[in-house]
């Protein structure tokens, strides 16, 4: 019996786990919304929303541990000065998990993980055209 058992195995060693997860909650953070199994999607969960939360605390304590996890210094930024902040009225609840299909393989289910709210993307400023052919001709050694 798993009485009090709290962390959900997945099939891999501790460090093969922990892994997967900072993959998952980095790739969520960065998209947006992931598509994985379910039982992956519900404990990438748990660790996506603990970020959020250590981001809404917005302490430098809080920093250092979403950087143990996440590892990823450009990630904690975006988490604490991007993602938290969309966050602030909420208090917990920041994704959602979409049951779809069973995968065709091994018939596992599938599921969409993603966050309620999301920051647009930063707009960059587009070349002219011309700027860019010229700048494509200079790299094959054509004036």
């Amino acid at each position: 019996m798993r009485h009090l058992k709290k962390v959900k195995k997945l099939g891999r060693d501790k460090e093969h786990r922990r892994a997967l997860l900072r993959n998952q909650v980095i790739s969520l953070f960065t998209y947006g919304k992931i598509k994985t199994t379910l039982p992956k999607a519900k404990e990438t969960r748990r660790w996506a929303e603990k970020m959020i939360t250590l981001g809404k605390k917005g302490t430098v304590p809080a920093r250092r541990e979403a950087f143990r996890f996440l590892a990823d210094r450009k990630m904690v930024n975006r988490v604490f000065d991007e993602i938290a902040p969309l966050f602030k009225e909420r208090n917990g609840g920041y994704t959602r998990i979409y049951r779809l299909w069973r995968r065709r393989g091994d018939n596992a289910e599938m599921a969409m993980l993603e966050l309620l709210a999301f920051p647009a993307p930063k707009e960059e400023t587009e070349e002219p055209k011309e700027e860019v052919k010229k700048k494509r001709w200079r790299l094959f050694g054509r004036k």
